[in-house]
């Protein structure tokens, strides 16, 4: 998405623009090198639902998502999938459901990254089902579900674009998607409300964010090429390919989808006394 991106600013500006990737402190680092550049539209910031929890999640993230960074846009979504391991007989979520709480203690649930959109909705599975699953945080998604196809943990919820080929080969069981409808991608994978949760939906989602003070003109330029982009049919039929469903927000929709998804993340935080690291 970060590529998709520079490549029309290149191509509608007439700029070069370069994407490059900042790795460290669960994206901290690049976050803080945006959060510092000057507020020209020159740097820009591609990253995930990660940048607006991160400053609950880590003790060292002390910026505000909502005043120290201007929202471009939203660019796309995935819903989250909770799949099992192969190694269990229980074949829906009822029966993991019944088992876990029949016994917990040979139950563990992988979290992705702390903060995660993954470890979000697998705080709201244990609150609503009761299951009190053991959680075991990974530093990413593939080694959380290598772990998993390995039988050293038994449940994993996380965007359906990394989860969903492997339940399609058979190295893992998909249980439900936490989407109001079904994929077409996955048709015989039951919605969560489908399967037992009703209103259990979560998606991990991507944007674009500039520094705070980049004049509005710049934010809005950038937002109307990102909707436009989001809108065409090669796009989107190559997001359907990834799993991925394209969003075209206005900055004050997406402002006002961000701030009542860190107001969610909040609440489920404190339900669990989590302290950020």
């Amino acid at each position: 998405l970060a590529r998709l991106t520079a490549t029309r600013l290149q191509e509608k500006l007439g700029a070069v623009a370069v994407a490059e990737n900042k790795v460290g402190g669960a994206g901290l680092v690049g976050t803080r090198e945006v959060l510092n550049a000057a507020p020209d539209g020159f740097t820009l910031l591609a990253s995930a639902f990660n940048t607006a929890v991160m400053p609950l999640v880590l003790k060292g993230a002390n910026f505000d998502p909502q005043t120290d960074l201007e929202i471009c846009a939203r660019t796309a979504a995935a819903p989250l999938v909770m799949v099992s391991s192969n190694r269990r007989p229980q074949a829906t979520l009822a029966e993991v459901v019944a088992a876990a709480k029949a016994n917990p203690r040979v139950w563990n649930i992988a979290i992705s990254s702390l903060g995660s959109a993954g470890h979000l909705a697998t705080i709201e599975f244990n609150r609503r089902t009761g299951a009190e699953l053991n959680m075991v945080p990974y530093r990413g998604t593939q080694p959380a579900l290598t772990d998993m196809i390995a039988g050293n943990v038994e449940l994993l919820i996380d965007p359906s674009f990394a989860l969903l080929p492997a339940a399609a080969d058979g190295r893992v069981r998909a249980l439900g998607i936490a989407a109001k409808q079904r994929s077409s991608l996955a048709p015989t994978v039951p919605t969560m409300a489908e399967a037992g949760l009703p209103g259990y939906e979560f998606q991990s989602w991507y944007g674009v964010w500039a520094p705070k003070g980049t004049p509005a003109e710049i934010v809005q330029r950038i937002n109307t090429l990102m909707r436009e982009t989001m809108q065409e049919p090669a796009i989107i039929e190559r997001m359907k390919q990834l799993i991925l469903e394209p969003v075209t927000e206005t900055p004050e929709e997406a402002r006002r989808f961000i701030a009542a998804e860190i107001v969610r993340a909040r609440e489920l935080l404190r339900s669990v006394n989590y302290e950020p690291v």
